[in-house]
This record gives C-alpha cells, structure tokens and sequence, in this order.
C-alpha cells in the first residue's frame, strides 16, 4: 500500500503545476470561462458565438475545450466587451518589502 501525499492547493492549479506563466495562464482561463459562460447562457451554437466575437468556429471550439494559449488576454478581454461585459483594470504598488519578487496578475469576476 502505497502512501497519498496531501498538498495544499495556492488556489492557482497551474502554479501548482509548476507552469513558469501559471498567473497569465489563471487570468485567461477565468476570462475564458466568463466568455464561455455568457454563450452557455445565451445558448448559442458555435458558428452563432464566432460571428458575436469575430473569430471562425474552430477557434470558438478551441475555446470551449479549455486550448486557449493562442489567445492573448487582450483578445479574451475584447470578446468580453463584445458580448457587454465591463472590465476594470487596477494597477497598484507593490508593498516595499514585496518588491523583489515579480508582481501578481489576478482576476476577479463578479
């Protein structure tokens, strides 16, 4: 019988991974997901959704299998405001003793 080792979770799965880009891969999958979300809600096809936000239908297939390097965050940031969604952007100093390290991405939707 083997031994389960249990690790607490940072809330962020890529970072737990080990991915060197886990903040920008977390940040566009929640605005993947958000996109997604909103044709799910509408209940369009594909080809209905691709036309909304400009892309063919194999894109918006790739989006809806969760293959999204492709797209930038601000593409998925685009989409968003062509299916009515605001988004806010909050840049802010990092505390001083923070300051070596590199900043944070994080996405909140509401």
């Amino acid at each position: 019988m083997s031994k389960t080792s249990i690790h607490r979770s940072s809330g962020n799965v890529y970072k737990d991974l080990g991915f060197p880009d886990a903040e920008e891969m977390q940040a566009k999958a929640i605005l993947v997901s958000k996109i997604m979300g909103i044709v799910k809600k509408k209940k369009w096809t594909q080809k209905k959704a691709a036309e909304v936000l400009g892309l063919t239908q194999p894109k918006i297939s790739l989006l809806n299998k969760g293959h999204f390097s492709v797209f930038s965050i601000g593409k998925l940031i685009n989409m968003l405001n062509k299916l009515q969604q605001d988004i806010e952007i909050v840049i802010k100093d990092r505390p001083y003793v923070s300051r070596r390290h590199a900043g944070h991405v994080t996405v909140i939707h509401a």
